[in-house]
C-alpha cells in the first residue's frame, strides 16, 4: 500500500528476484490481460481486489492499493473493507498475512499525508501486522549534499560528509514518521528503510527479517521464510532458531532429543531445496 510512485512494484520484483512484471488475476482467479490495466497501473490506479503474481516465485500473492494521495472516499472505503475482510477470513488463500505500507523519501517534505493518517486511524487490520517502508531512501544523498553546501561546506567537503549527513537525515525522518503515526488508533508494528531497490541485485533480507519478526505465529514465519527464495541465509537463521528451541525444551524437560524430529523441524524451513 502507499502512494503512487513509491516504488511498490519494484520492491515486489526484488522480493521475487525478477525484472518481469506480474501476472494479474481478479478476485476469482481469472487472469486479466495486463495490457488492459496497464494505463491505470502507471497512474497508480490499482484495483486492490486483483492478485499480482510473479512467475519467478508464484508462492507470493500480492495486492496493491491505489495511490493514497489521490484516492476518493469511495476508494478508501473499498480498500478498508478489503483489508478488514481479508485479515479475518478463514479461507487461507484469501487471507492477508502482512501489509507493507510504502512512504517514499522523494516526498520527505510531506512525510505523512492526511490520507495515510486516516488509514492508521480507521483501518483495523486485526492480527495482520503493518510495516512502514521508507522507500527510495538513497535519493536523500542529494538532499544531504545540498544541506551541507548551504551550511558553507565546499563541494569536496560535502561529498566527503554526505554519507553521514544522509544517515542523520534518514534517522530524523524515521523518527518523525514514527512520531506522526504512533498515536494513531492502529499504528504500524514496525518501520524499515529501503535503499537501492532500483538495482537488480538489491538485498531484501532486512525487509524479510523485519516482516517475519512481527508475524504472530511461527507457522506464518515459516510460511514467509520458506516462500522467499532470494536469501537462503534467512532459512538457515530461522531453522537454527527452531533447532535451539527444541534442544532447550529437551534439556528443560530432561528428555532425549529425537534426531529425526530435529531433522524434520529444520528441513521444514527449506521446502524448495532438494535433500539427498
Amino acid at each position: 500500500m502507499g502512494r503512487a510512485n513509491a516504488g511498490k512494484t519494484t520492491i515486489l520484483q526484488r522480493v521475487c528476484n525478477t525484472t518481469e512484471g506480474p501476472e494479474i488475476f481478479d478476485g476469482n482467479g481469472n487472469k486479466i490481460d495486463a495490457a488492459i490495466v496497464q494505463g491505470s497501473l502507471t497512474r497508480g490506479g490499482h484495483n486492490i481486489e486483483n492478485e499480482l503474481v510473479f512467475q519467478s516465485n508464484p508462492g507470493f500473492v500480492f495486492h496493491d492499493s491505489c495511490g493514497f494521495e489521490a484516492g476518493s472516499a469511495e476508494e478508501f472505503e473499498k480498500m478498508r473493507q478489503f483489508v478488514i475482510e481479508h485479515a479475518r477470513t478463514k479461507i487461507l488463500e484469501k487471507r492477508v498475512h502482512a501489509i507493507w505500507f510504502c512512504i517514499p523519501m522523494t516526498d520527505y517534505h510531506r512525510l505523512v499525508l492526511t490520507a495515510e493518517k486516516k488509514f492508521f486511524d480507521e483501518c483495523d487490520t486485526g492480527n495482520v501486522p503493518v510495516i512502514v517502508l521508507l522507500t527510495k531512501a538513497d535519493t536523500l544523498k542529494y538532499t544531504a549534499i545540498e544541506q551541507l553546501l548551504e551550511r558553507g561546506c565546499t563541494w569536496e567537503e560535502a561529498e566527503r560528509k554526505a554519507m553521514q549527513e544522509e544517515r542523520d537525515i534518514l534517522d530524523r525522518l524515521l523518527q518523525s514518521t514514527h512520531n506522526s503515526l504512533r498515536n494513531c488508533k492502529f499504528p504500524p508494528q514496525s518501520y524499515i528503510t529501503l535503499t537501492g531497490m532500483d538495482k537488480e541485485a538489491a538485498d531484501c533480507t532486512s525487509l524479510m527479517r523485519s516482516t517475519a519478526s512481527v508475524l504472530t505465529t511461527e507457522g506464518l514465519q515459516k510460511l514467509l521464510i520458506s516462500t522467499q527464495q532470494t536469501n537462503v541465509t534467512l532459512n538457515i537463521e530461522y531453522a537454527v532458531r527452531r533447532w535451539v528451541k527444541l534442544i532447550m525444551k529437551c534439556v528443560l524437560e530432561q528428555v532425549t532429543a529425537d534426531k529425526k524430529a530435529l531433522q524434520f523441524a529444520i528441513l521444514r524451513w527449506f521446502p524448495f531445496r532438494m535433500v539427498k
